[in-house]
């Protein structure tokens, strides 16, 4: 018999794994398609993904697969080893890895529809209720089965009217399970003549219809129509008599206005040093197998170049290049600069991308049109051939971590597809990750440096503020004098400034002045940030809101006091102190909407605005040659952090925003506001000197057993009891802790908790965790597996849910 191993959509963790399905003859499914399949005791419809086809004897009580969905499999041979690899190392459900690898536009769901049985006795329709008879003749009038919802509406009955249950009773109707396409494919209808076109007799207006289509070979029927001034219903009589041809032909809709050629064919000119690390990145890329490397350069010193240079090369070799970015406020620096150098061989890939435009770009990178592909963190997945190079710029950043099921880590992938394909990683940052500068000290990556900035300009000046004695300036609560001055004489040279302040809105803490309760969101252990621009407070968890106005939850006063000071506060400020500055906040509140990155820092780089005020989306990867100053507020927030990486990331926060300036032919400077000047990470920050905070962070490291010493593996759980949260944590810590001494006793293992995440209620959810210090090699992985296949046979399990990621190294 042949066979279908499948893996089903919407499958409780105790029963997503793979079955077997007889393949009727009449299926012409192939691995990587989409079918409809019987599933469960009920044997309800659902969508599966296909993983294998093959021969051999049917299991007992098998189930026939039902229906194909895909004509073409939507999976390649790569596309499924990379579903396997996700389910396999983050412990995903099936169906979470296939939505990780296919985009949204791509989806299918399942909807009930009702079809009208036809040709009944005219006599038994008239016995019908109006209701029911005025539902059925809707449905008639209608092709093929159509939704309950719309029938209903179209009928004018609400959704519990018994109309319906009238006619499926009476057997006037059935119910049928519908497939539907999330994104119906835009596709134009074209027609062509066919042969002999020229024996049947034909009237004036299709005689026009001939010689136009004799002289440009194939039109759409709206062209036709637009052109001769016939209605379609000629065209349809021509299909019908033989002369035409009618078929659909896709039209893609484009992410982004890109040239169909390139505009900037000039060649790069690279600096001695660039040229130096190129040379060594070439030799390494023309390898014939897998290799890692790390373009190390101080902010400024042009590793864009470089590797624009590097995929150029790529490209000659006949292999396609993939570059990651952390931010979707990079992608339009980012494009507008790969577009210009290689026009329509570019696609994008990310989420602030409309379902339909996400769809047109995987298409298009799937058929190979594109050959280059640029995108956030779930571009790493993109159905792309012959990989010959995969570039992560700013490969530190926490953004390439999933936060959600598969829970990935962007370079993790990369590193697996660089193998697949015989394929250059190279790894950018002028602040690399801990891991990344270690292996590269160690011999186990390349490593290319850029010392100092490609235009020869020095690196900003960096002034440190000690805002415990340092005088605030007149009418702010945030904004030493110095800065002010700063400012000030900044916006008289006509040159541009940004200010970094990693906190929105407008107050981080509301507080009753009677009881001192602080005004905490009730689903989530966090305060409420006052927001002035909707006079809310809101959670920036959960999303939950109440009026500004709203009394005490303990006390019921209403006399609340705000403290803290979020962007719209120091937006605020700048134009009480500046009037005549033009001042751009940048934050998620001004970016949610839709191209508001591009129209956003679009203006800024042409000079509309004096002053950017942002979070920390304004201080990575951005280029404008006239910010000559940047400020950065409450440096010290992050630094007691309840994390490892907490000095890592303070480090690099504030290295990548003083980059920011003096990045043109003007001089740069920095003004860095803390109340801990002496600290020791942002005394190197100032001083941009990353290889002396590498090596006093790698000393902590290795003393405290942290990457890239070890791998860190998080197991999460999470309930709306608190109790069940805790219980599930600590009978999992047991279960872990006995299979480790019976089966597993040779693996260095080091087992941290149950504690309470941070923060310990969200969305309503407690949530405590167990840190596992380990090494993640496949006895490992086979060591969670057998765990969380005990887990999902325990009664509790099903009341709670569990997340599983790796903090891995590479």
């Amino acid at each position: 018999m042949k066979l279908a191993q499948v893996v089903v959509d919407k499958a409780s963790p105790a029963y997503d794994k793979p079955y077997d399905y007889l393949l009727p003859d009449s299926i012409p499914a192939r691995a990587g398609c989409r079918v409809l399949v019987p599933f469960g005791a009920g044997s309800r419809s659902r969508i599966a993904m296909v993983l294998e086809i093959r021969e051999g004897e049917a299991p007992a009580r098998a189930k026939a697969v039902a229906a194909l969905l895909d004509p073409e499999p939507l999976l390649s041979e790569e596309g499924l080893w990379l579903l396997r690899l996700l389910h396999d190392t983050t412990f995903c459900g099936w169906f979470d890895a296939v939505r990780a690898l296919v985009v949204p536009g791509a989806g299918m769901k399942l909807e009930l529809g009702i079809t009208p049985v036809r040709g009944l006795d005219p006599e038994a329709l008239a016995l019908l209720p109006p209701d029911a008879r005025r539902l059925y003749e809707i449905l008639c009038a209608r092709r093929g089965a159509v939704l309950e919802q719309r029938a209903l509406a179209a009928a004018g009955l609400s959704a519990d009217a018994p109309a319906l249950a009238e006619l499926l009773e009476r057997g006037f109707a059935k119910r049928e399970q519908l497939v539907r396409k999330r994104i119906v494919d835009e596709r134009a209808v074209m027609a062509r003549l066919l042969e002999g076109y020229g024996e049947h007799p034909h009237t004036e207006k299709q005689q026009k219809i001939v010689e136009l289509l004799e002289q440009v070979g194939c039109a759409s029927v709206r062209e036709l129509c637009y052109f001769t001034g016939v209605t379609r219903a000629v065209v349809d009589r021509m299909r019908k008599s033989g002369m035409v041809e009618l078929y659909e032909e896709l039209t893609p809709r484009r992410a982004s206005p890109r040239t169909a050629g390139p505009t900037d064919t000039g060649p790069i000119c690279l600096s001695p040093s660039q040229q130096a690390a190129f040379d060594l990145l070439s030799k390494v890329g023309r390898s014939p197998k897998a290799e890692v490397s790390l373009l190390h350069g101080v902010t400024g010193s042009g590793k864009t170049q470089v590797f624009l240079r590097l995929i150029e090369e790529t490209l000659s070799r006949g292999r396609a290049a993939l570059v990651l970015i952390p931010e979707i406020s990079l992608t339009p620096q980012t494009v507008s600069k790969f577009s210009a150098r290689f026009g329509s061989l570019v696609a994008v890939l990310h989420s602030s991308l409309s379902m339909t435009e996400r769809f047109d770009e995987w298409q298009r990178i799937r058929g190979g049109a594109a050959r280059i592909v640029v995108g956030t963190r779930s571009a790493v997945m993109a159905p792309l051939e012959n990989i010959g190079l995969i570039v992560i710029d700013e490969e530190q950043e926490h953004t390439y971590h999933s936060e959600s099921a598969p829970r990935y880590h962007a370079r993790d992938i990369a590193k697996h597809r660089a193998v697949r394909h015989r394929a250059h990683l190279l790894l950018c940052s002028a602040t690399p990750s801990i891991e990344s500068y270690y292996y590269a000290l160690s011999g186990k990556y390349h490593l290319a440096c850029l010392p100092e900035r490609y235009s020869g300009n020095l690196l900003p000046e960096v002034l440190t503020v000690d805002m415990k004695t340092a005088p605030l300036a007149a009418g702010s609560q945030t904004l030493s004098e110095e800065l002010c001055e700063q400012l000030r004489e900044t916006f008289e040279r006509r040159e541009q400034a940004i200010l970094l302040l990693n906190r929105r809105g407008y107050h981080t803490l509301v507080k009753c002045s009677s009881c001192g309760e602080v005004y905490r969101c009730p689903n989530c252990s966090i305060p409420l940030t006052y927001h002035a621009a909707n006079r809310r407070m809101i959670c920036h968890y959960c999303g939950h809101s109440v009026p500004a106005d709203a009394p005490c939850p303990s006390c019921k006063s209403a006399m609340l006091r705000q403290t803290g000071v979020g962007t719209q506060r120091v937006e605020e400020e700048l134009h009480a102190l500046f009037p005549d500055a033009r001042v751009l906040r940048m934050d998620m509140d001004t970016t949610m909407s839709r191209f508001a990155h591009e129209r956003g820092f679009g203006a800024f780089s042409r000079g509309e605005y004096d002053l950017m005020i942002g979070t920390q989306m304004v201080a990575k990867g951005l280029d404008f040659p006239n910010v000559t100053l940047v400020g950065v507020l409450a440096a010290d927030q992050s630094l007691y952090a309840e994390d490892f990486r907490g000095y890592e990331r303070t480090f690099s926060l504030i290295t990548q925003v003083v980059g920011r300036c003096g990045r043109g032919d003007k001089p740069g400077r920095a003004v860095i506001q803390t109340f801990d000047p002496e600290n020791r990470i942002l005394t190197l920050a100032a001083a941009q000197d990353y290889r002396a905070f590498y090596q006093e962070e790698i000393g902590y490291r290795r003393v405290g057993l942290y990457p890239p010493f070890c791998d860190i593996a998080c197991v999460v759980f999470s309930s709306v009891e608190e109790a069940e949260a805790v219980r599930a944590a600590r009978d999992y810590a047991s279960r872990f802790v006995e299979l480790a001494r019976e089966q597993y006793s040779g693996l260095p293992l080091r087992l941290l908790g149950p504690a309470e995440c941070s923060p310990y209620r969200v969305a309503g959810r407690y949530r405590c965790r167990l840190l596992v210090k380990c090494r993640g090699d496949r006895s490992t992985r086979s060591l969670f597996a057998g765990l969380f296949e005990w887990y999902y046979a325990q009664r509790f399990a099903a009341a709670l849910t569990l997340d599983f990621y790796y903090d891995s190294n590479v």
